[in-house]
């Protein structure tokens, strides 16, 4: 039996995860799509198709990002969005200076580990994974339960 702080731990997981990842989701249409602003800061801009690296980074902003949003194969697809954030900050935003403060990547680095910690905890139980691991659960056997009577 769990105890009310493990459940309440699982719920605030389930909302981190949602919440993050949904965020991350809106960075990948802008930048994919050309929308909420755009990529590159340009109303309207998308980045052309296969450009690297921003159209592939937007990409695993959309698609890993809506996986860990659905809670759906979340540890692999939160390590990819953990790995993607720490590239894009050793790559872009460390050379410009020493701290994320001072360097713009703030945000990067808060993602990749938001999403490192995602991939080790898990997606908690408001997930389509928790979902599936009941559903491939045996059914619990019903003549034992009611030959205990």
């Amino acid at each position: 039996m769990r105890s009310s702080a493990d459940q309440l731990g699982g719920i605030a997981l389930s909302v981190v995860r949602i919440v993050v990842s949904f965020m991350f989701v809106l960075h990948g249409a802008a930048t994919l799509f050309g929308v909420l602003g755009g990529a590159f800061g340009q109303q309207g801009a998308a980045a052309p198709i296969g450009q690297w690296p921003s159209w592939w980074a937007g990409l695993i902003q959309f698609v890993a990002g809506g996986l860990v949003l659905l809670g759906l194969f979340t540890r692999p697809a939160a390590l990819l969005c953990s790995g993607a954030m720490a590239y894009a900050y050793f790559s872009v935003h460390q050379p410009r200076g020493l701290f994320p403060i001072q360097n713009g990547g703030v945000p990067a680095a808060l993602y990749s580990w938001i999403f490192l910690l995602i991939a080790v905890l898990g997606a908690g139980p408001f997930a389509l994974d928790a979902l599936r691991h009941q559903l491939r659960q045996p059914p619990e056997r019903v003549e034992a339960h009611t030959r205990e009577r």
